[in-house]
């Protein structure tokens, strides 16, 4: 899954080598924490939330095949969650 986003998401932004993403795994749902350079947290998000939006929904088509629940979030620079 990690994989899978970090591809998505290198290919969206100005600076792929300043994205960093963690998981962190519980029994049935994986937290995926998306941390990108303050300048392209609005490449991720998109008009109106689009992008994360879409992005969020190839994620859990991808997982529910694995038969798990996926979240992703994306951190700013000193760790707190982005509401999108």
């Amino acid at each position: 899954m990690k994989e899978f986003v970090e591809y998505i998401v290198k290919c969206l932004v100005d600076n792929p080598d300043s994205v960093k993403i963690n998981e962190i795994g519980g029994t049935q749902t994986l937290i995926i924490e998306l941390s990108v350079e303050k300048a392209d947290i609005g490449k991720i998000i998109g008009k109106k939330g689009k992008t994360i939006n879409a992005i969020r929904t190839l994620l859990m088509s991808v997982a529910s095949r694995n038969g798990i629940r996926v979240s992703l979030e994306i951190l700013e620079e000193n760790g707190e969650k982005v509401e999108a």
